[in-house]
């Protein structure tokens, strides 16, 4: 099974190009789409706000105003937690969310991508025997 997340974005070459800041693949669908290509089995779609309207029903939220997901990215330990936030904030993301600190089960920091979506890099911290 593979999943495959849908946002409108303002911007798109814009927003492909944060992602692309962070090291991610993309792969160009089709006039007003990129997909994000987190691994084999998961992709971010990016649709410009007018292709995505034309897919649903309701009003197109603003991700800006409001939080309506919080999107986490696994990663295999903190050092490629802050290494993601850095990579996030240098290509324009901002800080989001609430840090769990190091010590705790799991260690998470948190961005806004330039649209505004809350983005959250976690490791989950195995339990010492």
């Amino acid at each position: 099974m593979q999943l495959f997340v849908n946002l409108p974005v303002k911007d798109l070459d814009r927003s492909k190009q944060f992602f692309t800041d962070l090291g991610f693949s993309i792969f160009g669908m089709a006039e007003g789409m990129a997909s994000v290509i987190i691994n084999d089995q998961t992709q971010v779609m990016l649709l410009a706000e007018k292709v995505f309207a034309s897919f649903v029903t309701k009003e197109v939220a603003d991700p800006a105003d409001r939080t309506a997901a919080v999107l986490v990215l696994g990663m295999e330990n903190p050092a490629q937690v802050d290494a993601l936030l850095e990579k996030a904030l240098a290509a324009g993301g901002s800080p989001a969310g609430v840090e769990q600190p190091e010590g705790g089960p799991r260690y998470q920091r948190g961005f806004a991508d330039p649209d505004g979506y809350h983005w959250e890099a976690l490791c989950l911290v195995q339990p010492a025997s």
